[in-house]
């Protein structure tokens, strides 16, 4: 957790672009939240022209949007300011003006949710639980998002 789907029109962003939105989403969001970064995933969906409407009419303008689900319980004001970091790296990173960008921002209560098999921590108590898993547990996730 946290996870974020970003949907544009196919072949809109190129691979670097997409990495480049993943690693700032995931940069973002741990720099304003604190947690590990190895939570984090960005998942893309590229949406077939024609699949996409808005106002019930095929999309006709340059558009992203960036569909996030976090944790319950981070402060109000950590929130907006996750969501007008992201905004404006989306824009930088895809080029699509400010106008055509979109990101918003769902909660889910921690323990509903089970990642690398256990149960989420409340918010500000991840090291406390990292702490408590298994070395083997606790090594696999520290790994993930490293360069091998």
């Amino acid at each position: 957790m946290p996870t974020y789907r970003c949907t544009v029109l196919e072949n809109r962003l190129s691979a670097e672009q997409k990495a480049r939105i993943a690693s700032e989403v995931t940069r973002i969001h741990t720099d304003v939240t604190g947690a590990a970064g190895f939570f984090a995933q960005v998942i893309f969906e590229e949406v077939k022209p024609g699949n996409y409407f808005m106002g019930g009419a095929p999309l006709t303008h340059d558009q992203i949007f960036l569909f996030g689900v976090v944790r319950a319980g981070r402060a109000t004001v950590d929130k907006t300011r996750m969501v007008k970091l992201m905004a404006a790296s989306l824009c930088e990173a895809s080029g699509v003006p400010m106008s055509g960008v979109w990101v918003y921002l769902g909660e889910l209560p921690p323990r509903q949710m089970i990642e690398y098999g256990h149960v989420l921590p409340e918010p500000g108590d991840e090291a406390e639980w990292l702490a408590a898993l298994s070395s083997d547990d606790r090594a696999f996730m520290q790994s993930v998002g490293k360069k091998r």
